[in-house]
């Protein structure tokens, strides 16, 4: 995981970005095991509490589940409506700041089906 310590972005979003992005990519798969929360403060150098968050988060939308024994589990909610209606709400903002700047429908189409096709691997059906 690499963490930007520089970054305005919040540790625990670029812990949980990292993951996703893990799973998206295929190098983290489904049933695949999350280091304890301490080893992964410890090996990233951040505070626990920030991993508890990050895993926290992760759980409640659908990517990992939290296991007494075995800890977190990357575990995919394939809740295809919820992530629709999710992914609507931040699409939203991200388009009305594409539309702010003058950046094109066709613009944006060409940027999500580059951004799309690294990802196809993930796609369920």
């Amino acid at each position: 995981m690499r963490i930007d310590f520089n970054s305005d972005e919040a540790l625990y979003v670029q812990l949980m970005n990292q993951i996703i992005l893990g799973i998206a990519t295929e190098s983290i798969r489904e049933g695949d095991p999350l280091p304890s929360v301490r080893q992964m403060a410890d090996s990233i150098g951040i505070n626990m509490h920030t991993v508890n968050k990050a895993y926290s988060i992760l759980r409640q939308e659908g990517f990992i589940k939290l296991d007494r024994r075995r800890g977190a589990i990357i575990c995919l909610d394939v809740d295809k409506i919820r992530a629709m209606e999710e992914m609507r709400q931040d699409l939203c903002v991200v388009l009305a700041k594409a539309a702010c700047k003058g950046i094109s429908r066709e613009e944006v189409h060409t940027l999500v089906d580059e951004i799309y096709d690294e990802y196809s691997s993930c796609k369920k059906g």
